[in-house]
């Protein structure tokens, strides 16, 4: 197991955490997602090696930036 730390920004209720654990949620490999918008904090935890790139699309794509924490 692997578990990977991201820092986003922009969120500002669990709304924002629903779409942003949805999106990274359907990256291969992932098994848990856990999102804060109180501290911001996205932690991943995959059974292989997910790339950054993939993670940081995915929360583009939920409309929010992030950067490795």
């Amino acid at each position: 197991m692997t578990t990977t730390e991201f820092q986003v920004t922009g969120m500002t209720c669990s709304h924002c955490e629903q779409a942003v654990s949805g999106e990274v949620s359907q990256i291969a490999g992932v098994d848990h997602v856990e999102v804060s918008a109180a501290t911001g904090r996205l932690v991943i935890t995959s059974s292989e090696a997910v790339a950054d790139e993939q993670v940081l699309a995915a929360v583009d794509e939920a409309g929010y930036t992030a950067v490795r924490g």
